[in-house]
Order: C-alpha cells, then sequence, then structure tokens
C-alpha cells in the first residue's frame, strides 16, 4: 500500500494546534506569613510527624511550651525550625515596615517530609551483610498572624 502524504500545514495553523505556554506566576507570601525549613535533619520522618501532629494549628507560644517540655528528640529540632519561622516573620515585617504582634502568630502549617537515606551496612551471621537505612527528615513551618484578634 503506498504511504499518503501529509498535507503540510501553515505556521499558524501549527501555532493554533499547539497548547498554550503555561504562565509562571510567582506568589509571595503577605507580609503577615513567614516559613522556615530545616532539612537533613537525623531522625527519621515518622518519629518527627508524632510531635508536629501536636503542634500544628496552636498559637506559637503555646507550641514552643508544649515543644520545650517534651521528651522526644525531634521537639528540639522542630523547636528550631519554629524559632526561625518565628523570626522570618518579625524580619519580614520589619523590612515592610508593618506592624506585627508576635503573641498573635500561630502555627498555620507543619509538615515533616522525607528526606535522603543514608544506606549503611552492617555484618550479620555467616559473612553476610544486611543492610540499614538511616532515615533523615525535612522540616517545613509557616506562621501566620491570626486574624480578629
Amino acid at each position: 500500500m503506498p504511504a499518503k502524504k501529509a498535507a503540510k500545514k501553515s505556521p499558524a495553523k501549527r501555532a493554533a494546534k499547539r497548547p498554550a505556554a503555561k504562565k509562571t506566576v510567582t506568589r509571595s507570601a503577605p507580609a503577615t506569613e513567614a516559613h522556615a525549613i530545616m532539612r537533613g535533619t537525623r531522625q527519621s520522618p515518622y518519629k518527627m510527624r508524632l510531635v508536629i501532629d501536636q503542634i500544628r494549628g496552636k498559637d506559637v507560644n503555646e507550641a514552643l511550651a508544649l515543644l520545650t517540655f517534651s521528651k522526644k528528640h525531634a521537639a528540639k529540632q522542630i523547636s528550631k525550625t519554629l524559632k526561625s519561622a518565628v523570626a522570618n516573620a518579625e524580619q519580614a515585617a520589619r523590612s515592610t515596615n508593618a506592624a506585627l504582634d508576635v503573641d498573635a502568630l500561630y502555627v498555620k502549617r507543619a509538615v515533616i517530609n522525607e528526606g535522603p537515606k543514608l544506606k549503611r551496612f552492617m555484618p550479620a551471621a555467616q559473612g553476610r551483610a544486611t543492610p540499614i537505612q538511616k532515615r533523615t527528615s525535612h522540616v517545613e513551618i509557616v506562621v501566620a498572624e491570626r486574624g480578629g484578634r
């Protein structure tokens, strides 16, 4: 069977068929919102999530008090990140000459993501080696000013 030759289309028709280019919109956070990220924390995400679930949605002062008296190792790392987010909010307000009440801040978003795994091997019986994965976490906290207070 002879192959059919496709008719050439004009550049205008080809451009009309192409999907429109996606616009990249950069959204900047409002002045009353700030975030902090700590990457590569040497603790498994599962253990970190147990602590971060307790502070999500709470006022910053209440969350810091809870983290201060927690027995979990993850609380110290999360506390550092939360303090950094509060400092970032203060700095953003200072640079824009906006009024910021630190006591009105609350934890708007708190997420623990999985970081890269450190892969190690441990000797086992009969000359074998068993793999060990040392997990790491990324802590992301967003604080915002509560409205209507």
